[in-house]
């Protein structure tokens, strides 16, 4: 703007109520003179501010373009002086300034100019020029009012900072922090992105149930409901996996789904009550495979999304033009000293895991021992990109074991910044094994909780019996790369309206 354009200083007594108060007055007024902005329906909207800048960036100061535009968007300053006066004016691409004088729209039209309010809904029609300043303007011959802001915008040097108000009021945190709307722009484009990747490569994306009829054995808890006619409790999905896999018996060789997920546990920076993930199968190849997969699926989103595969995130930079390969017992040695090829039993484990304070897990078993081992000793060191492969059998009941070492599956999981990021299996298709594994699951909840609904799905055994060929599986946070890619510390700065706990009852 020419001119400063910060916000006309407010009195620190000048309540919200009472500014609220005058925008109402504004608008009855308005109506009283048969201008309700409400009742338009429509305004023709041909230009948009950055596309404008793009095709003058080379116009020079003072030059006029002779062209004609109709802008739509909200006021975010305006500087009133006498017989002239600037604003911006905010639109879906960004910025422009307007240029508003009395002699060029009417004494009647610029006087109702003056008497609008930072955030209201306007068009201005008018001629692209370049100011004496420099900067590519609109000189408005009119102005509608499309809508009229009621409640004063924050200010503009203060903004709304608060981060429980930005979650809570995100149309607020849009309107006067552009930085946040890049975000929400960025996280389209990386869903784009993913989904390019996999079609690319002959996936097909799919809808599975998000209302399931009960609860599997999972450790995850679910939200409860019911269906009233059907007079019957339901959950709403904590994955989308079983049902992926019943595709791949029926003979969908590739399937994805970018599914919202629901579990009813604690809220972090990192968790969230609804989340989205994105599940993917594919018959014929195993965790390697995934593994190839997942490692050329990050460089190409992030190359296209970010332009470089060296991404900064909470002032680490995170290289993922590399990727590190361990077994979990690797990565324990590594990190712990300890070697969990050495250890014989449950009862040695038992003994290294009170040596080292290891916390000892509600069935202690050797294989079970060694994840909490990964837990209190290797995660936080994952900062670069890094799988970590071959789980204990007794933390992944989905995956198939390993044919030399059946203590043992064909899972990966893959950490970035200390966090896990996607989880993968050589899918298990033996129905045996699978039913065993299942109710063994099941039984084990209703041990720790004599209250769990906890079901087998033996449905999904039976659709293995019909002959699930050998699958790889992938299931990944979307969430979680969003922040990473867009450099977000908390989950709720990448989901525009997360979960959140009432002011009040």
């Amino acid at each position: 703007m020419e001119q400063n354009n910060q916000n006309p200083a407010r009195a620190p007594e000048q309540d919200v109520s009472q500014q609220a108060a005058v925008r109402r007055q504004k608008l009855a007024d308005l109506r009283a003179a048969g201008q309700d902005p409400f009742a338009i329906t429509r305004y023709p909207q041909d230009a948009f501010s950055e596309d404008l800048k793009a095709e003058y960036a080379d116009l020079p100061a003072e030059a006029e373009t002779g062209r004609v535009v109709c802008l739509a968007g909200r006021m975010m300053s305006k500087r009133v002086m006498g017989k002239a006066s600037f604003a911006h004016l905010r639109d879906a691409k960004g910025d422009i300034q307007v240029f508003a004088r009395r002699d060029v729209m009417g004494d009647e039209p610029y006087a109702a100019f003056k008497k609008l309010d930072i955030g209201d809904v306007i068009g201005c029609r008018g001629e692209v020029f370049r100011t004496k300043a420099g900067e590519l303007s609109v000189r408005v011959t009119e102005v509608t009012l499309l809508a009229k802001s009621l409640l004063p915008m924050p200010e503009k040097f203060h903004g709304l900072t608060d981060r429980e108000a930005r979650y809570r009021q995100r149309y607020l945190d849009l309107m006067v922090n552009p930085d946040v709307k890049d975000t929400f722009v960025k996280r389209s484009r990386i869903l784009q992105e993913l989904r390019s990747y996999l079609d690319g490569k002959g996936f097909l994306e799919v809808e599975t149930p998000i209302l399931t009829p009960f609860e599997i054995g999972a450790s995850a808890r679910p939200f409860l409901t019911h269906h009233n006619t059907l007079d019957m409790d339901m959950v709403l999905r904590i994955e989308t996996e079983l049902y992926l896999k019943r595709l791949v018996v029926g003979g969908f060789d590739r399937v994805y789904e970018v599914g919202r997920i629901f579990r009813n546990e604690g809220m972090d920076p990192k968790h969230n009550p609804e989340f989205t993930t994105i599940e993917l199968y594919q018959a014929y190849t195993d965790y390697h495979g995934m593994m190839d997969l997942v490692e050329e699926m990050m460089k190409t989103v992030a190359g296209k999304v970010c332009g470089t595969l060296q991404v900064s995130y909470q002032g680490q930079v995170i290289d993922l033009s590399h990727w590190e390969r361990m077994t979990m017992k690797e990565a324990v040695r590594k990190y712990s000293g300890v070697n969990f090829d050495a250890v014989a039993s449950d009862e040695e484990a038992i003994a290294l895991a009170k040596q080292h304070n290891v916390e000892l897990p509600e069935i202690p078993t050797k294989g079970a021992i060694l994840a909490e081992f990964f837990d209190a000793y290797v995660e936080e060191n994952l900062i670069q990109p890094t799988f970590i492969y071959d789980y204990p059998v007794e933390v992944s009941p989905l995956a198939k074991r390993k044919p030399d070492d059946p203590m043992f599956t064909e899972r990966f999981e893959y950490f970035i910044n200390a966090t896990e990021f996607g989880n993968a299996f050589s899918e298990l298709n033996d129905p045996i094994d699978q039913k065993g594994r299942f109710e063994r699951q099941v039984a084990e909840r209703k041990q720790l909780d004599p209250a769990s609904r906890a079901q087998v799905d033996y449905d999904y055994v039976t659709a293995l019996e019909y002959g699930l060929p050998p699958t790889g599986g992938l299931g990944f946070g979307v969430d979680r790369l969003v922040m990473l890619l867009t450099d977000s510390a908390s989950i709720r700065d990448v989901l525009l309206f997360p979960t959140m706990k009432p002011l009040d009852k």
